[in-house]
């Protein structure tokens, strides 16, 4: 028993991390069998099971990424692949999807490959669709995204090499979806419906954590401009828990709210995150997004967030740092979407 504890980033990481795993895995697996009931109610507690379920399997990769949860990195990459399959992000690798994360942290900066803003301004008509879906919180965003995602290699000139790989698992999970698109047709479609809760868990906390735009610099090995080290960090990340009262409903995303925390010490696993915030930022409430802030923010602009425009927010000037967290704190930002760090473009 010592050695399984051993092989874990810290002791108590075989209880919390475990606990973690067990639930996210075994949701997903009793997630999936409860879409194919024919009892509705049955099939309404497994799409929700399901789709946190896979909520949680992306925050274990993010985990995994930051080497939190053993101590070979080896072990966390093989973990993180694993996982990468029930968050349907196995079309790249992990490596892309760490190393695109790294630099998200190293470079105080959203270094990213695909700038959405260009590419929707010079696409007026999907601006057009995505605003229609949106509105009926569909995340269309993110589905264009997640589309790059499953084609990665056959989009991105850079990722070529991978063609072979992304094609492999394009047959596997396509197959077995199509399949039971066929077979059970409404079992299918609530898999969708599960994959569209865990997106909108993902970008409901990403949404408001930083004030970045995307830096097209994911290739370059030039830093980006804003890179000015961990005071520019801190100044342009910030935290929206789910309350600051208790730690335990933090658990439902992993502490991801804790996001200066994150940020100020990323080998800090989810667990212990809580903590470090108190120790390092005290428990002011005035430094952090209220939960239902931002979940006012989240649903009242979910439209005009697709491009930033278009709704009551335009005449306002563009906040930064310190007015950010004023204006988020008021509901007065958009937020933004497509920023997951599933994303590895």
């Amino acid at each position: 028993m010592s050695s399984i504890y051993s092989a874990f980033h810290e002791p108590q990481g075989f209880w919390y991390h475990g606990a973690a795993l067990l639930y996210g895995v075994g949701g997903y697996l009793l997630g999936l069998l409860g879409l194919f009931s024919g009892n509705p109610w049955v099939n309404a507690v497994s799409v929700v099971l399901l789709g946190h379920a896979m909520t949680i399997c992306a925050y274990m990769i993010h985990e995994c990424g930051h080497n939190t949860v053993f101590r070979s990195n080896e072990a966390n990459a093989r973990l993180g692949r694993v996982l990468n399959w029930i968050c349907g992000t196995c079309y790249g690798t992990f490596e892309d999807i760490r190393y695109k994360h790294f630099r998200h942290h190293m470079d105080n900066d959203d270094a990213v490959w695909f700038v959405y803003e260009d590419f929707l301004a010079r696409h007026p008509r999907v601006v057009q669709w995505l605003r229609f879906f949106e509105w009926f919180y569909i995340p269309a965003h993110d589905m264009i995204m997640h589309f790059i995602t499953v084609f990665t290699a056959f989009i991105i000139p850079q990722r070529r090499e991978q063609m072979g790989r992304n094609l492999l698992v394009l047959l596997i999970r396509g197959g077995v979806y199509f399949s039971v698109l066929f077979y059970y047709p409404k079992a299918a479609l609530l898999y969708l419906v599960s994959y569209m809760i865990m997106m909108h868990i993902l970008r409901f906390k990403d949404g408001v954590q930083h004030d970045y735009d995307g830096n097209p610099s994911l290739f370059d090995e030039d830093p980006p401009s804003r890179f000015g080290g961990r005071a520019t960090e801190q100044a342009h990340t910030f935290s929206n828990p789910e309350t600051l009262k208790w730690d335990w409903p933090n658990y439902f995303t992993l502490c991801f709210g804790f996001h200066n925390a994150h940020h100020k010490r990323p080998t800090v696993p989810w667990y212990r995150l809580p903590a470090y915030h108190r120790e390092t930022f005290g428990d002011d409430p005035a430094q952090v997004i209220p939960f239902a802030t931002a979940l006012k923010i989240y649903h009242r602009y979910r439209v005009p967030r697709v491009t930033h425009s278009g709704g009551p927010l335009d005449d306002l000037p563009t906040p930064w740092e310190a007015e950010y967290l004023k204006r988020a704190r008021a509901g007065q930002i958009y937020g933004g979407n497509a920023v997951s760090f599933l994303n590895s473009f």
